[in-house]
């Protein structure tokens, strides 16, 4: 397992060195720098005359990104920008096109156990779920402020769980005497909404073993929803995805790692129609999948997917 050096294991990287070659001189654009994992392994290789463009809507990830990446022979640019804007970042640096275009789309454990990032059930923390504070809307807003049926949508759309009005209503019902702010309040009312036996007999019978039941939270995908509407991840990926063809490089890549069926969805979707028009060769007819080795060294992997086109 590669290592960055700050301990910081980025998943599936060997994979994505084996599946990529880049060339010395090559343009590579980190859209999600995170700790800069990815990055650092791929700028190892690359020589002074390359450039490597690292995006991130977290400016706490931009400034750890930095001391990571500091030392590699080529051009290093950090940007504290949303991918959704590649297009204007790489042309306000005067880049044409890339040779590679990398999106690791999860949530690194260092943004989990951030108290004012508010994503994590974990602990108690404020309500806030926004990587970049420049967002005015925050996970607080939406669930004290959203009326029922617009939330149970939210919720079903961002996560698929089944049972979205039951949750939106015992929130909805919840924040009549008392306003939801912090993230150990909205597990505890979610917990509350899904704990009558009736609901857990349902999921039981739906899940394999009741083992597979209990490794998943309760309050997990209502997290997962609310996370993606307050930063809007969906159509932010939309955008990055829509704006790939143009900045690649003839040969180029684009490699997307994704932890959700929603995320991995839209991915595929546009890999495949970008394949019908004759705009990219698909590299990976089906999504590749962490071994049970990296799994068992980094549970954050268990649950990606990669996929990997490259521009004709």
């Amino acid at each position: 397992m590669n290592e960055t050096a700050s301990g910081h294991i980025p998943v599936l990287a060997k994979t994505l060195t084996e599946q990529i070659n880049l060339p010395q001189e090559a343009v590579m654009v980190d859209a999600t720098i995170g700790h800069g994992g990815h990055s650092y392994l791929f700028g190892k290789t690359l020589g002074p005359g390359a450039t490597l463009v690292g995006l991130d809507i977290d400016k706490k990830s931009i400034h750890r990104a930095q001391s990571i990446l500091k030392g590699l022979a080529c051009r290093v640019i950090l940007i504290h920008s949303n991918f959704s804007k590649i297009a204007d970042c790489l042309h306000n640096e005067g880049i044409d096109a890339a040779d590679l275009i990398l999106a690791d789309l999860g949530v690194c454990s260092a943004q989990l156990a951030d108290a004012k990032m508010g994503l994590s059930f974990q602990s108690d923390m404020p309500l806030d779920m926004r990587f970049d504070k420049r967002l005015k809307t925050t996970a607080a807003d939406i669930v004290n402020k959203a009326d029922e049926k617009s939330l149970a949508d939210l919720i079903y759309r961002f996560s698929e769980e089944r049972a979205s009005r039951r949750i939106a209503r015992f929130i909805v019902r919840h924040r009549q005497s008392e306003r939801i702010t912090t993230t150990s309040q909205l597990a505890r009312i979610v917990c509350r909404a899904l704990a009558r036996p009736t609901r857990l007999r349902e999921a039981l019978r739906r899940s394999k073993t009741r083992k597979q039941w209990s490794r998943i939270h309760p309050a997990t995908r209502t997290f997962q929803a609310l996370r993606i509407a307050v930063n809007n991840e969906l159509e932010n990926l939309e955008e990055l995805l829509a704006s790939a063809p143009q900045l690649l490089k003839k040969n180029g890549y684009i490699a997307v790692i994704s932890y959700h069926s929603l995320e991995d969805r839209i991915v595929k979707n546009n890999f495949k129609q970008n394949e019908k028009e004759k705009v990219y060769k698909i590299i990976t007819k089906k999504p590749i999948v962490p071994p049970p080795e990296e799994i068992a060294e980094n549970r954050r992997a268990r649950s990606a997917k990669l996929r990997i086109a490259q521009k004709k």
